[in-house]
């Protein structure tokens, strides 16, 4: 097609005569006949309440000999017992729907999904490992009312929030310390399929701003020491992480504190509550707040099932009214800080489920609440440039991020 146009100046357009032509154009027949190797890839996400012929169907696949398959075997039954809402499945496909490959990532087993395959006139159904790969995500959010709605409002990940109190437990209480209006921003990894999260991975750097004070981390590893032996600190190369953890709970309520005075509940009398108490559901992970040995383990007369660690120094913790204990758990047992040892019950003199937490230095109680935590070891000087160097880029990320989200404040 062809089109001109000119104009004239100070031309009278009103006079020039129009005519309205409309012309049949002969539609030449589809020749291109579809190409049997052709295929098509698509990819649905699983909505509540779906069952595997509505998936099957959205990804466009429309092949009686893959349906039969998939419910006549053994194998695949693990695809009609794991359909969690959010889960991504993709599916490749001839051009008549007939089923090429189908995956569907697997609960339980890490970055594995079971794989269906077309090979000549049969189906094979195989578990294998994804193929993956890891995006850097940057977010901000600001704390409304906890730590968890206000991940969820920025679509952080539930595992990159437990992380981030993980990371800061030894300064911020995260369960009586949060304010409206704090904010933080982290640097995390996403394991990605087909452009999809899978997983999350670790922290890379973040920053808490509770109550107006500022805490900052970044993750460091020597390269001497491997990959999983670092750990989490300022940009100065202080060690961020305390020699003990605030709370052996993540997320809990303090149901009764420290006080030489206080009425128990099942006794009916006063005395002194040298611990502090966490009311959480039976079953809730205990962790050790502290690297230490296992001192003991068993029941202990009001206490209930117990767990007693015995850290470097003068340091004791104890952890009362378990439910039961971590899978070979036993005296003498070696345990970091993190580690779950056991889980909240309400044994002993309980009036309740809850986990009573005790902190001693010397055999004698203090209030883990208040006492001054003392500080695991810094990087040493010979480290600080190999520091300097991974961690740089991540800091300067937070920088980034935390000067857009005051920006889109103002």
């Amino acid at each position: 097609m062809v089109a001109a146009f000119g104009t004239v100046s100070n031309s009278a357009i009103e006079n020039i005569p129009r005519q309205d032509v409309v012309e049949q154009l002969a539609l030449r027949p589809l020749t291109v006949a579809p190409d049997a190797d052709q295929t098509f890839l698509r990819e649905d996400r699983v909505q509540r309440g779906d069952t595997v012929m509505e998936l099957l169907q959205r990804l466009g696949i429309d092949d009686p000999a893959a349906v039969g398959f998939l419910k006549g075997s053994a194998t695949t039954q693990s695809l009609f017992r794991q359909l969690s809402p959010g889960k991504n499945l993709s599916a490749r496909t001839g051009p008549q729907g007939e089923l090429h490959t189908l995956v569907f990532p697997l609960n339980g087993g890490k970055d594995q999904a079971l794989v269906v395959e077309r090979q000549g006139d049969r189906f094979v159904a195989s578990e294998q490992t994804l193929p993956l790969e890891t995006q850097v995500v940057m977010k901000t959010a600001e704390i409304r009312y906890s730590l968890f709605g206000a991940s969820d409002a920025a679509g952080i990940p539930d595992s990159v929030a437990t992380q981030l109190a993980d990371i800061f437990g030894g300064d911020i209480d995260f369960h009586r310390d949060l304010r409206k209006g704090d904010r933080f921003a982290v640097i995390y990894e996403s394991v990605n399929h087909l452009g999809r999260a899978v997983r999350s991975g670790r922290i890379l750097a973040a920053e808490f701003v509770n109550n107006g004070k500022t805490y900052r981390a970044a993750w460091f590893a020597d390269a001497s020491d491997g990959e999983n032996t670092g750990g989490y600190y300022t940009a100065e190369g202080k060690n961020i992480r305390k020699a003990f953890l605030r709370s052996p709970l993540e997320f809990s309520r303090i149901t009764s504190g420290f006080t030489s005075a206080r009425f128990h509940p099942v006794l009916q009398k006063w005395r002194a509550h040298r611990g502090v108490d966490y009311g959480a559901p039976v079953g809730t992970r205990v962790k050790a707040t502290g690297n230490g040995v296992v001192e003991f383990v068993g029941v202990q007369g009001g206490y209930g099932k117990v767990v007693i660690l015995r850290h470097q120094g003068r340091y004791t913790t104890l952890y009362g009214h378990l439910s039961g204990f971590a899978s070979g758990l036993r005296k003498g047992s070696r345990v970091s800080q993190g580690d779950v040892i056991a889980f909240v019950g309400a044994t002993g003199l309980a009036s309740g489920p809850h986990l009573h937490y005790e902190f001693r230095v010397g055999d004698m109680h203090q209030n883990p609440l208040a006492i001054a935590l003392p500080s695991a070891p810094p990087l040493m000087p010979q480290q600080l440039a190999q520091f300097q160097a991974q961690t740089g880029i991540h800091l300067a990320r937070l920088d980034l991020i935390r000067g857009f989200n005051l920006a889109q404040s103002n």
